[in-house]
């Protein structure tokens, strides 16, 4: 407990949110309640359905393992690896399914969201170290 008492509201409010983002990315539209947009995206490169779909599972499983540690991370990695991740999927929506990014509430929005998130995540990151040495 006391190892996020001494984090800012920032921090944890970043942490939080991005958490929560990949948490509910990988629980809702791919484990509980499977889009076919998921699968149709992942077919580009999956072509056999029943594949795709499994992937699509395994692909949301890691997602909620990743916001997890999102939520206790206090190693920079960890957010660099999401922004890394984020500009990854931004790039793959772009290639392959382009129209999405007209929608609202579309991948170009929410991505570039999170990746601010990330960096006020690093600045606060960088404050809690140095405070703490």
């Amino acid at each position: 407990m006391r190892f996020f008492l001494n984090q800012t509201p920032a921090f944890l409010t970043c942490r939080a949110a991005l958490a929560f983002s990949w948490i509910y990315q990988g629980a809702v539209p791919k484990i509980v309640c499977q889009s076919s947009g998921e699968t149709a995206l992942l077919g580009h490169l999956i072509p056999v359905y029943q594949i795709a779909c499994l992937a699509v599972f395994w692909i949301g499983a890691a997602e909620i393992l990743f916001g997890l540690l999102l939520l206790v991370a206090v190693w920079q990695w960890v957010f660099w690896l999401n922004m890394t991740a984020l500009i990854g999927l931004l790039l793959f929506v772009a290639l392959f399914e382009p129209a999405m990014f007209v929608l609202p509430f579309n991948p170009l929005t929410l991505n570039f969201s999170l990746i601010a998130l990330s960096v006020i995540a690093l600045i606060e990151l960088k404050k809690f170290k140095t405070s703490s040495e």
